[in-house]
């Protein structure tokens, strides 16, 4: 049985990769701050990286990761990334632009994975309030059907070298408010409770969201999920 590790893999992406493993067959191992890391690499396959949010020195942790997979003989890599990873207005975006350099040039078989924002990051349950334009575009993701992508791009063939962005469907908070009968708004937010680089790094981000949005194509994960459905891919 094929064993996969997750690093940094407690939260809802890691248990979204782990539910998708499972349902491939597949062994999810979650690892987080472990103690002889390589150790615990011992027998995985491959390993899916995600880094906590905001983290305030993604590359270092990111190297510090490729170290352990390369020690431990681990040599297929997928690295969790974000969309538009280049965007000197967002820090933390800038941070995984570096650590995805350093997945290019570890020596592993790597992917990129580039998701966009969840859409299960909105509770349209009720009136959704926002801290940023409520009509800008984003290329919005499914957490089962980033599950999906990343167990295919981690179990099949075909998708050494790649770099793929994932959206499940474009649209703005306003859309998909109507959708679900509620009512958008934008709402003050100055993040006061929040360390300063948080908050600084947030504000960056909503300002980015304010005069650009955060689009994602669709076709991307339409063909990783229609690949998947015929059984997987081809030869690397």
């Amino acid at each position: 049985m094929t064993v996969v590790a997750l690093l940094g893999g407690h939260g809802k992406t890691g248990r979204a990769v782990a539910a998708a493993l499972e349902a491939r067959g597949a062994t999810p191992r979650p690892l987080g701050r472990a103690d002889r890391l390589p150790d615990r690499l011992a027998g995985c396959a491959a390993a899916y990286l995600v880094a906590p949010n905001l983290h305030p020195d993604e590359p270092a942790l990111v190297a510090g990761w490729l170290d352990a997979l390369r020690e431990a003989g681990v040599g297929r890599v997928v690295y969790h990334s974000v969309a538009s990873p280049y965007a000197p207005a967002m820090p933390h975006h800038l941070g995984k632009a570096v650590s995805e350099d350093l997945v290019r040039r570890s020596g592993l078989a790597w992917t990129v994975l580039q998701p966009g924002a969840y859409l299960q990051n909105l509770d349209l349950s009720a009136d959704v309030v926002v801290p940023y334009d409520v009509h800008a575009r984003f290329g919005f993701l499914d957490l089962a059907d980033l599950g999906a992508a990343a167990a295919a791009v981690l179990l099949d063939d075909g998708h050494v070298g790649a770099t793929y962005e994932l959206a499940t469907r474009e649209a703005s908070v306003a859309e998909l408010a109507a959708e679900a009968g509620v009512d958008a708004r934008r709402g003050e937010w100055d993040g006061a409770a929040l360390p300063a680089r948080e908050r600084e790094w947030l504000g960056a981000m909503f300002a980015s969201y304010d005069d650009h949005g955060l689009p994602v194509g669709t076709r991307v994960l339409a063909g990783l999920l229609a690949g998947c459905a015929r059984g997987g891919g081809v030869s690397s």
